[in-house]
This record gives structure tokens, C-alpha cells and sequence, in this order.
């Protein structure tokens, strides 16, 4: 089994009722003390309900499981496999940078209520550790995406260029794991593998179902792979910069590319000067004409890098969370990806 299993401990609770009291409390006076909380908890679960909202379809369904997820790859990889059997909430609000998240005490209240709470990892979502301890793991099943897939340490720069006795070697800078693993299409495999594991258990009686759509899904990110593989095998460049945070270093990896990006992989810290000039520097020694920027963050970077050299600002999208606008034109990771491939090919000049 590819699911990470929680031992729930129930934080002790205080019974008002079975204290002693110095002070006897009327009937009458009790009973005025109850309406009053009753009416203070309704309303705070009414202010708690109005926060919760989302632009992401989030009904739930009687039937269906309610699936609680923390990133776009993850909503749109349940969607996909669990089809019309479960509902799925995305925690992250569409057009929020998923860096720069952290949960409501609505997102915990939502996620207890949810059959299963999935999350990508601890690496890029070290708040879920928060909410998974005040889960109550009897009703909620949690799911950690990554078990089993392929991490690679977090850095600047994937240099792929130079092979020494048969072997790539890769620089790195910064400390920690990449985050970002369903940019390696076989780690989004494995992620796939997980959930479907994760609804199995809560819903047996639909298995065949889940891996149908799970098989299906799966055969398409392996045709998008092969995609990538073909497409990228005929490129005159194999150097692609970014102006934005290190988000693709497993997309490099998987294709041989060298690749280096303006800030580390989050993007909270400004880039230095030095690093912006060498960045410049490279373009202009590569013979390079494109700078790439990512989604929903300002492309200052690339922006000042492409007015020096004279470069064109492509987009390549990390998937990490969509826009309101993407959300409700049906994107979906393998179209995103898609997009990608497309703007590679242009920034590397493939045949």
C-alpha cells in the first residue's frame, strides 16, 4: 500500500458538565447559558462557512467520497481518476501562489470533515503536518502523494552538459528536497498510483471503476512523456533560464536539459544582482533569444533580463495552482504541460 498512515492522537478535552463547582447554577439559568453558546457556535459556524469559499467547484455530494486536496496537480489527478464518484477541494485559492500559502482554521474544519485529505509533500507543504495531527484518522484517510516517487535535492542550477565516465552530473546549490516532483512525469505516475490506492480504501465497492480511469490517465502521461522525449531530442540548444523560482529542475533532469533559475525554489528571497547578471551573461554566451517566466508571479525578473539582451519572455507553467480564468476555461495538468512542450521547443530552437 503507497499511503502514509497518521496515528490520531485526541488532544484531552475538558468536560465543563462533569467539574465541581462552588457555586450552585440554576435549571433556569443553565438552560439560559446553553442557548447562548448554541447561538455563539452557530454563529461562528457561519463566519467559518463564508471564508471557506473557493472557486473551485466545491460541492459535496451525498454519495460521493469529499476529497480535500492541497494543489492543482493533486485536484485535477483525483478528478481524473475518481470521475464522478468523488467531489475534490482544492485548498489553495485559483490565482494564490502555492510558495506563499498557509492554511485557514477553515481549511483544518474542512479537511476533518473530508473522507480523505491528500497532500504532495512535506517539502512543498510543510503547514500539512498541522493539519494532519488534528485529524481524527478514523473517518479521514490521509494520503501523502509522494510516497515512493523520485526527489532531487533542491538548487540553482541542472547542468546536464557535462558527462564524466558515462555519468550526468548535477550542480546544486541551496539546501532541502525539490518540492516540485510531478514535473517528472513518472513521479506523476507514482502520484496517480497513490491516490487511486487512497479512494480504494475508502470506496472498494468502486475499484474497478477508479483503476479503469486510473490506467487511462496514467497511459496519457506516459504518451505526454514520449511527447517531451521526441520533441526535445531535436533541439539546437539544450540551456533554457528562468527569471522565476527553481521550479523545473525535474523537468531537466528527465530530458537532459541545463537549466538555471533566477531565485531558489521558493520564491519569497530576491534574486542577488550577481545572479541576474549571470544570467544575463549566459543568454548572451549561449546565443540564447528567450528568457522564461512562470504563472502567478510578476515576471519582473525576466522582464529586466529580456530589456538587457533583447531576449522574448516565453511562459512555462509549473502547475503548482491555475487562475480564476484558466480554471474556468477547464485546464487541466496535461494541457498546461502540453503548452510547455510547445514553448521548450520554441526557447531551444527544436527541428
Amino acid at each position: 500500500m503507497l499511503i502514509r498512515l497518521y496515528a490520531f492522537q485526541r488532544k484531552p478535552e475538558i468536560n465543563a458538565a462533569s467539574g465541581r463547582s462552588r457555586h450552585r447554577i440554576s435549571s433556569e439559568s443553565g438552560y439560559s447559558m446553553k442557548k447562548f453558546l448554541a447561538g455563539a457556535l452557530a454563529c461562528l459556524f457561519l463566519i467559518v462557512s463564508v471564508s471557506c469559499k473557493n472557486d473551485a467547484p466545491q460541492t459535496v455530494t451525498p454519495g460521493k467520497l469529499h476529497v480535500v486536496v492541497s494543489l492543482f496537480p493533486l485536484y485535477d489527478f483525483t478528478r481524473e481518476i475518481g470521475g464522478d464518484k468523488v467531489d475534490v477541494y482544492l485548498l489553495l485559492p485559483p490565482g494564490m501562489e502555492a510558495h506563499s500559502f498557509e492554511p485557514k482554521p477553515s481549511d483544518i474544519i474542512r479537511a476533518n470533515k473530508a473522507d480523505l485529505f491528500i497532500y504532495t509533500n512535506r517539502y512543498m507543504e510543510p503547514w500539512a503536518e498541522e493539519i494532519i495531527s488534528g485529524l481524527d484518522t478514523r473517518k479521514t484517510l490521509v494520503v501523502d502523494s509522494s510516497s515512493g516517487a523520485h526527489f532531487l535535492r533542491a538548487g540553482h542550477t541542472i547542468d546536464k552538459g557535462h558527462e564524466e565516465n558515462g555519468h550526468f552530473h548535477e550542480k546544486r546549490n541551496g539546501a532541502g528536497m525539490d518540492p516540485h516532483i510531478w514535473l517528472d512525469f513518472a513521479n506523476a505516475r507514482i502520484m496517480a498510483d497513490n491516490i487511486l490506492a487512497g479512494l480504494i480504501t475508502k470506496d472498494p465497492s468502486h475499484r474497478a471503476y477508479y483503476r479503469e480511469n486510473a490506467e487511462r490517465f496514467k497511459a496519457r502521461l506516459e504518451k505526454l512523456d514520449n511527447e517531451y522525449r521526441t520533441g526535445l531530442s531535436r533541439c539546437t540548444k539544450r540551456t533554457f533560464l528562468h527569471g522565476g523560482h527553481f521550479a523545473f529542475g525535474y523537468l531537466a533532469h528527465r530530458y537532459s536539459l541545463n537549466y538555471e533559475s533566477a531565485y531558489a525554489v521558493s520564491a519569497n528571497a530576491e534574486p542577488s544582482p550577481a545572479k541576474i547578471a549571470r544570467l544575463i551573461q549566459q543568454l548572451r554566451d549561449k546565443g540564447l533569444h528567450y528568457i522564461y517566466t512562470e504563472e502567478l508571479v510578476e515576471p519582473r525578473i525576466s522582464r529586466t533580463i529580456a530589456r538587457e539582451t533583447g531576449a522574448t519572455i516565453l511562459k512555462l507553467h509549473g502547475a503548482h495552482n491555475i487562475s480564476r480564468d484558466d480554471l474556468a476555461a477547464g485546464a487541466t495538468f496535461v494541457s498546461l504541460m502540453e503548452k510547455n512542450l510547445k514553448n521548450l521547443m520554441i526557447g531551444l530552437q527544436c527541428r
